[in-house]
């Protein structure tokens, strides 16, 4: 059974920093892209950032040069760094892993960005 365990949600203030973490585990086969996905309330669920195999790394244009995506691929893991937060970064943060065939995704952690 494979498995995607989010961690890093936070509330945080305007202007700060927050890093998520996803992590699959299980029989997951050939891992081909990894990105991270948000979706606010009363919105749809829309992608922030994607990181292809020996492909492009995509951001949406709203996260340009404030968000990082990375991968530790030894360890299945993909990561977020969120700097200089806006309120309107607020959502439930969704990890997705897609593999031939198939895309898995996380549970979701919240990002609250509010003063």
């Amino acid at each position: 059974q494979v498995q995607l365990v989010e961690s890093g949600g936070d509330l945080v203030q305007p202007g700060g920093s927050l890093r998520l973490s996803c992590a699959a585990s299980g029989r997951i086969g050939r891992i081909y892209k990894m990105g991270w996905y948000r979706q606010a309330p009363g919105k749809q669920r829309e992608l922030v950032a994607n990181k292809i195999s020996g492909g492009p790394t995509i951001y949406a244009e709203s996260v340009k040069d404030r968000f990082t995506i990375s991968t530790a691929n030894a360890k299945n893991t993909v990561y977020l760094q969120m700097n200089s937060l806006k309120p309107a970064d607020t959502a439930v943060y969704y990890c997705n892993v897609g593999v031939t065939g198939f895309d898995y995704w996380g549970q979701g952690t919240q990002v609250t960005v509010s003063s």
